[in-house]
């Protein structure tokens, strides 16, 4: 088997979700990721919890899977000088600092251009380093609320919500992992690196996807809807006899199947609801027809009868039941790792299926500064020099 970035050295500079997540990708993909952290704390989601796991932060240890950890100080000159020595021989710069640190560092895109003309150099950041809010810091809730991910999220009555998990940051993570995947292969015709520039609005407003462009086209501000979907009916939530149910008819055979599955093949050709564009127009007599007919079954039976007509639907399913589904466990998405604190432990591998590579690193997230002394060796730094570095407080491990 041959991992697609096997050979390609990532010096990670990130922290906190949206740069790690992205590292992790790359490592998933065979990169050797070098975490360089800084020696007094490391990573700000070291202390993030709880939830812990014999002391290590379940945070932490969610997307630093398969990376090498560095403790090294770029305050001091000697610390600085240790990072100039890794990002000769790399291929990748990846940092999530507040615009402009790493400039003040001395490790500008041009400055290290200049001195590795093959590096890809990725930045991810709130807003993006220009423009009225360049530099400006961003958190996934604030994001999210930016970005008018809010305004859709919750029902009409209620307030705007933040969506559970911390999307614009993963999405944010998913789109550096593309930036950087585009720019190597095209230095495979170049010969050249180049800049990478990813911001968690610019991550999380394509995802809009039709809710912006209702607006871009016809001037329309979409609105929170609940589960109900703008243009489809009915793709939402309903509640049966024992709990809710989600399902999604998405055309117009579906929306006969659906009838005939309820023992009412005759409300297909309703004046209401006899197209999709009519039972949108008509939803709350659609939804008050449903609601009423679904309470009259169990869950499994309506699924049971839904999945044998070929009718998308599902339930509403808690974290541990969607990690617990057999189909999870037949695509071999979770996967065991051994950690020397926190023991061993399943996690979220790579979703992406690629022939004759691996799947995901098994290589567990590191303790702060563990693979110092191995890193600075194979720079060439002799056990004296990493020694006085030590004592000196520039790095740990």
């Amino acid at each position: 088997m041959s991992d697609p970035l096997e050979g390609i050295r990532i010096i990670d500079l990130t922290r906190i979700l949206a740069g790690p997540y992205c590292t992790q990708a790359l490592a998933d993909a065979g990169a050797d990721v070098i975490k360089v952290e800084e020696p007094s704390k490391g990573d700000d989601t070291r202390g993030w919890g709880p939830p812990f796991v014999n002391g290590e932060s379940v945070y932490f240890l969610s997307v630093n899977r398969g990376k090498r950890g560095i403790a090294l100080d770029l305050k001091d000159a000697r610390g600085r000088e240790v990072l100039w020595r890794l990002l000769d021989g790399a291929d990748v710069l990846i940092e999530n600092f507040r615009p402009g640190t790493l400039d003040r560092l001395g490790f500008s895109y041009e400055n290290v251009r200049e001195r590795n003309p093959r590096i890809v150099y990725a930045s991810v950041s709130g807003y993006g380093p220009d423009g009225p809010w360049g530099g400006r810091p961003g958190y996934d809730a604030v994001i999210q609320g930016e970005g008018g991910l809010m305004s859709l999220t919750g029902f009409p009555d209620g307030p705007p919500t933040r969506v559970g998990a911390s999307i614009a940051d993963v999405l944010a993570g998913m789109t550096a992992f593309q930036g950087i995947a585009l720019a190597l292969l095209r230095r495979t015709r170049t010969g050249e690196g180049g800049r990478v520039d990813v911001s968690l609005l610019e991550s999380l407003l394509p995802t809009l996807a039709y809710h912006a462009s209702t607006y871009l086209l016809t001037g329309a501000v979409p609105r929170r809807l609940g589960n109900r979907h703008p243009s489809l009916a009915p793709y939402e939530t309903f509640e049966a006899a024992d709990g809710p149910v989600v399902l999604a008819v998405g055309s117009e055979s579906l929306w006969r199947l659906l009838c005939r599955s309820m023992g009412e093949p005759e409300l297909a050709e309703d004046p209401r609801f006899r197209t999709n564009a009519l039972r949108v127009s008509n939803y709350d007599a659609l939804r008050a027809h449903l609601s009423a007919r679904f309470k009259t079954r169990n869950v499994d039976e309506w699924l049971s009868d839904w999945e044998k007509a070929g009718i998308p639907c599902g339930r509403v399913r808690t974290v541990a039941e969607a990690l617990d589904m057999p189909q999870v466990d037949a695509r071999g998405l979770l996967v065991d790792v051994d950690h020397p604190v926190a023991g061993r432990g399943r996690y979220v591998g790579s979703p992406i299926h690629l022939s004759d590579a691996a799947r995901s690193s098994r290589r567990p997230p590191p303790s702060l500064g563990q693979h110092t002394a191995e890193v600075l060796g194979e720079l060439g730094l002799g056990v004296a020099e990493i020694a006085a570095l030590r004592e000196g407080g520039i790095i740990r491990g």
